[in-house]
């Protein structure tokens, strides 16, 4: 059994239900039942499936089966245990995570419309089968938080970890990037923003008409929900920009705001629908662009900077306080691996950032091209905010491929103990909980060498 599978599954999303609709049918039966809880033929299928034609699996079929059985048996465990404590989760909180869900999924296929054609399905119906695995999923990490809220490990615990592993079996580490950049973010002057005002203005004036919102965002919007009219979902408070949320938490249903300014742009905002702490709305964008000749004074400014840097008459860390518009620029403007918060970031994690966070789009191909210590040319970048920047991009560090060791590799061998006393933790739960609670299993899964102790009869 993977010692990585069983935590790592308790983190991600549940498998949605409606996956199970793109795949081959079987003849279903009850593998396993858990409390009230029953785990389904299916439900192991449909994972084995996914995990296979993702190319995520190895060994035998019957060992891949009986790893994604004992993730089940867990969840399910926790939901069991989740009702022996009377923990629930609220409506609202099941929205959020629902809403998240589905923004996710939104994202991996491009479009809401691409997501619904996919399955075949409207949105609301991808929404009521994905429900009730967002609400499992809630309880199931309460459940899980209990557990690991006193878990940490030491830097002694740390030490001694590593000092056990055999050193001839330490993993590979891939080469890895520190990144640092010096950012110009051309500002935009009061003309070219009170001209997108004015013509957000004008559109909504044709709504206060009698014309429609959803419409009108279909039409003008430059947000991504532009496709779906504008429609946001079910939120609560901290989800928005300050100055949205405040605007949006005081409408009334049906009204439409006044034009909001956020870092983000224009926007007017639209109340659908109001639940207790929760709002639906529809909202309209506007971008603000960078004027070219903006953009050419900050690449100018940007080659000047770079001259200053290669001439020696300025360190890089130096001009980088000095002239660079990003927050960064306090710590030498490393750029922040943000699945990691480390300043280390590896060619894998750089081409899987490209496609999830702007600012890192062309950041691969700029730094493959960059000796370490030397700086690029100004290069054109996109900002988090999607906002047209220029930036000068140093490899300060390469660390080429070897093996892990406490030395270069200490937080991801901090990560490594972190979940082996997880693992240990989840265990002792399970061999406890386990012992109480009425669990029965299908005799075809009986040899499965299960990873924890379930007290099966």
């Amino acid at each position: 059994m993977k010692r990585t599978s069983i935590v790592f599954a308790l983190m991600m999303m549940v498998a949605p239900a409606f996956s199970q609709s793109r795949q081959p049918q079987v003849v279903d039966k009850i593998v396993a039942v858990v409390g009230k809880n029953i785990i389904l033929q299916s439900d192991i299928e449909s994972q084995y499936l996914q995990q296979r034609l993702a190319g995520d699996a190895s060994g035998t079929a019957l060992a891949l089966r009986c790893e994604i059985l004992e993730s089940l048996l867990l969840q399910k465990l926790m939901l069991n245990q989740a009702e022996m404590d009377s923990i629930s989760v609220t409506d609202d909180q099941v929205e959020v995570e629902l809403n998240r869900r589905i923004q996710y999924f939104v994202s991996r296929m491009g479009s809401q419309e691409k997501l619904e054609e996919y399955f075949n399905k409207s949105i609301s119906e991808i929404k009521d089968e994905v429900r009730r695995a967002a609400k499992e999923n809630l309880l199931q990490q309460q459940v899980q938080n209990q557990i690991m809220d006193h878990v940490v490990v030491t830097p002694s615990e740390v030490k001694a970890f590593y000092n056990k592993l055999p050193q001839d079996s330490l993993p590979m580490v891939g080469v890895e990037y520190e990144i640092c950049q010096i950012v110009k973010r051309p500002p935009i002057s009061l003309d070219e923003k009170l001209q997108v005002k004015d013509r957000l203005y004008q559109i909504r004036k044709r709504i206060l008409e009698g014309e429609s919102f959803s419409t009108m965002a279909v039409l003008y919007s430059e947000d991504p929900t532009a496709s779906r009219g504008g429609e946001l979902g079910l939120t609560g408070r901290g989800e928005w920009a300050s100055e949205f949320e405040a605007a949006a938490f005081n409408l009334r249903d049906g009204e439409i705001s006044d034009v909001i300014e956020t870092e983000f742009g224009f926007h007017i905002i639209q109340l659908i629908e109001r639940r207790d702490n929760m709002v639906n709305c529809r909202h309209i964008l506007l971008q603000v662009k960078v004027p070219v000749e903006s953009l050419e004074k900050a690449r100018n400014e940007l080659d000047s900077i770079a001259g200053l840097v290669r001439n020696g008459d300025m360190a890089f860390e130096e001009a980088c306080k000095k002239f660079s518009d990003e927050d960064s620029k306090s710590n030498g403007g490393y750029i922040t691996n943000p699945t990691s918060g480390s300043n280390r970031i590896s060619q894998s994690d750089l081409q899987e950032l490209e496609s999830y966070f702007p600012e890192f789009k062309n950041l691969s191909f700029v730094i493959s091209r960059l000796e370490v210590g030397e700086v690029s040319d100004p290069v054109p970048m996109t900002t988090s905010e999607n906002k047209d920047a220029f930036r000068l991009v140093m490899v300060k560090k390469k660390i080429a491929p070897h093996r892990a060791n406490l030395k270069d590799d200490y937080n991801l061998i901090q990560g490594w103990a972190l979940n082996a006393k997880q693992q240990k933790a989840i265990g002792k739960w399970v061999a406890d909980k386990a012992s109480k609670a009425f669990i029965r299993l299908d005799e075809n899964f009986a040899g499965c060498d299960f990873y924890y102790n379930w007290n099966i009869k």
